[in-house]
């Protein structure tokens, strides 16, 4: 695969930014990663607070460099995903991030808010599965799939 600017793009290089602030669900999403041998790089951040500082390299924070997936939890504290992507999407640096929602809810009302923030998709946790398989199998065939721009582009 390769970006339109003919620079290689491998899919292992794609990393995963997963913000939740559940150690269980945090720990799920990373064994089902391992169990199907996808060695994606996943750092987490517990709120959109963290998250922004990885995604910038602010507060200590080192930067994580495209490519990148967010899996963003909802309902986090000081700063739950709905806030941490609109402020994504108001940042020249950061409003072309893919970002699924991975979340508890399943109200209608926080899937259209999801989605009007340009959500690459919204994922209930209890669909995607006690070990979230299904969703690493839906993060793999993605990754296979899609051509993101260029760092810089």
């Amino acid at each position: 695969m390769a970006h339109g600017t003919g620079i290689p793009f491998s899919r292992t290089e794609l990393k995963i930014l997963l913000v939740d602030d559940d150690d269980g669900d945090a720990k799920a999403v990373r064994r089902a990663f391992r169990k199907a041998n996808i060695a994606n790089e996943i750092t987490r951040a517990v709120d959109g607070i963290d998250a922004l500082d990885i995604l910038r390299g602010t507060g200590g924070k080192d930067r994580i460099t495209p490519p990148y997936v967010l899996l963003a939890d909802i309902n986090m504290p000081r700063m739950n995903g709905f806030s941490l992507v609109g402020e994504m999407r108001s940042d020249p640096d950061l409003h072309k991030s893919v970002v699924f929602f991975l979340t508890t809810s399943s109200d209608q009302q926080d899937i259209a808010a999801a989605y009007s923030l340009n959500a690459a998709g919204y994922i209930a946790k209890e669909t995607a599965g006690r070990d979230f398989l299904q969703l690493v199998t839906m993060m793999d065939r993605y990754w296979r799939i899609i051509e993101p721009p260029a760092p810089g582009f």
